[in-house]
């Protein structure tokens, strides 16, 4: 039987996997329905009658620069509370657990999405607000959480496939959401809220969901030895690798652990509690990691795709798709496409081929999509028009662009979607881990509340085909950055991610991937400037050594 994970998982115990271990992806992963949820019910939700008489999307007496800031100020409250959260989730994460983070979370979600609700009753669109935000600092937590845990319990070998079980889950959701809000367009009248209220309860059923599965799930072993419950992070590794405490397989791992602990702890002696932060900005090596963060983030968030999820019907309204059914019903489709596209990636690709190759042919794919949905655009700047006469050749056209929106999704789903999760919770060492995650998710939301918060005003003032070509070259500046800068993961552990960044900084991305895999140390690197510089680290002086530690720790 072909097995796609054959050579990766040679030197994995095949006990290691097991229910517990899929038990914790499942409940953890789900966390990324909480985004998903957002971006499929909100877009959707402000196309329904019953919301736009309520709130005044389409009050004849406003202009359009006003209802479109309206729509943009609705749409984008959760990402604006989701940079809160994920500003606040590192501490949170490190200080009470990833579990109890895990239940906290669900309770702010739980309690902002129920402030949401009851506006219906009131009409008070300051509700919408604070109930959005208030929900979006739960929200924003889970993209710092599930991957730290996820990535945290996996084993090397399907790290991989465990982390995008989180990117995976965010299209479940998606495709919930896009067909919930189909679903009440047709069975509910447009004469109550209800047809908007009901969708929208799917954020308590998850909220709900996880929060009661976690008190089933195991703590991350990292976490615990990082807090010094050592015996009870041994036996809990026993059991989510389903092995003896003294298995090679367990104790290597424990070993590993310990080690770079113990590295990062006498690195950091004698440091205030700032002295994460500023370890972080302290070394080459973690100023390189946290270029990829921020890069990864700005790059993916202005590539189109999440403006084209949260905002789908309008698009296919612009490729003229038109009524209010079909949009929603084009729109369900394409969430379909989506996770379908996101569920094989993470379940063949991601690992198979590697991330860096994966992301590289995603973005390629999204770029022509893009590239021609904005041509068409610029070209029939009418289509949405249902007056004006369209020639057979522009309804093929047309038929095109509309297939080119699916074929967006499958690029993002290859390429962006996964690795921008993925990346940030491998490259950091266990210490920077949270840190470096909630500075990367704090990026993203940054970005994406911007994205929300623009892209109805963007169609206005750079038309639709102009907002479509900024998107095609921020995605093709990507593709760029990706073969210049972004190194090869996979395979290695998570301890071992420090040795590929010592080299210097512009071997990282095309020369990393050249290290020895797994969880030894550097055996070579086939680059004689990389050999020469790693001869330099390992002979420097201990007078070397202590000159570049900062101040508190020389004193």
């Amino acid at each position: 039987m072909w097995n796609p994970w054959r050579e990766n998982l040679k030197d994995t115990p095949k006990e290691s996997l097991n229910w517990r271990l899929w038990y914790g992806v499942f409940v953890f992963g789900l966390m990324g329905a909480a985004r998903g949820i957002d971006e499929g019910l909100i877009g959707t939700t402000a196309e329904l009658a019953p919301f736009i008489k309520k709130f005044g999307l389409e009050d004849p007496s406003k202009s359009a620069h006003w209802k479109a800031e309206l729509l943009s100020n609705i749409t984008s409250m959760v990402q604006m509370g989701s940079i809160l959260g994920a500003l606040i989730a590192f501490f949170l994460t490190d200080k009470i657990g990833r579990l109890w983070a895990t239940r906290q979370l669900c309770c702010l979600w739980v309690f902002g999405i129920s402030i949401f609700l009851a506006s219906a009753r009131t009409g008070n669109v300051g509700m919408v607000y604070a109930g959005r935000f208030i929900a979006g600092v739960g929200i924003g937590q889970t993209t710092v959480v599930a991957p730290t845990y996820l990535a945290e319990t996996a084993p090397r070998a399907i790290r991989g496939l465990c982390v995008c079980a989180f990117a995976g889950a965010v299209y479940v959701g998606i495709m919930l959401a896009y067909f919930a809000s189909w679903g009440s367009s047709i069975h509910i009248s447009s004469k109550t809220d209800a047809q908007w209220l009901v969708p929208n309860s799917m954020h308590l059923m998850f909220a709900g969901l996880i929060f009661t599965l976690s008190f089933f799930s195991r703590e991350s072993p990292r976490w615990l030895i990082k807090v010094g419950r050592h015996e009870e992070a041994l036996e809990t590794l026993t059991r989510l690798r389903q092995l003896p405490a003294d298995h090679p397989y367990v104790t290597s791992e424990i070993i590993d652990i310990n080690d770079q602990l113990n590295r990062e702890r006498e690195a950091t002696m004698g440091t205030s509690w700032l002295g994460p932060i500023r370890e972080l900005f302290a070394s080459r090596a973690n100023i390189y990691r946290i270029q990829l963060s921020i890069m990864s983030q700005l790059l993916s968030q202005w590539s189109g795709a999440n403006s084209i999820t949260i905002y789908a019907p309008k698009y296919f309204a612009m490729m003229g798709t038109t009524g209010q059914n079909e949009k929603l019903f084009a729109t369900a489709i394409f969430g379909l496409v989506k996770f379908i596209s996101s569920i094989f990636c993470a379940f063949v690709l991601i690992d198979l081929i590697g991330r860096k190759r994966a992301l590289s042919s995603g973005i390629l794919l999204q770029f022509f999509s893009m590239l021609y949905m904005a041509i068409f655009l610029l070209i029939d700047n009418k289509i949405a028009d249902k007056n004006a006469p369209q020639s057979s050749s522009q309804k093929n056209a047309a038929k095109g662009a509309i297939v080119m929106i699916y074929f967006s999704g499958f690029g993002w789903a290859l390429g962006w979607n996964s690795i921008q999760y993925l990346i940030n919770s491998e490259i950091y060492p266990l210490r920077l881990r949270a840190l470096g995650g909630s500075i990367a998710m704090t990026f993203h939301f940054v970005n994406q509340y911007g994205n929300s918060k623009a892209v109805p005003l963007m169609f206005l003032s750079m038309t639709t085909g102009g907002t479509m070509m900024f998107f095609s070259c921020v995605t093709a500046i990507g593709l760029v950055w990706v073969y210049f800068f972004l190194p090869e993961t996979t395979g290695k552990s998570l301890e071992a991610m420090d040795e590929m960044f010592n080299l210097p900084w512009h071997l990282i991305g095309r020369k990393g991937a050249e290290l020895t895999r797994g969880s030894g140390g550097m055996a070579e690197v086939l680059d004689a400037e990389g050999e020469a510089h790693m001869e330099k680290v390992a002979g420097a002086t201990e007078v070397e050594r202590v000159e570049t530690r900062p101040v508190e720790q020389k004193v």
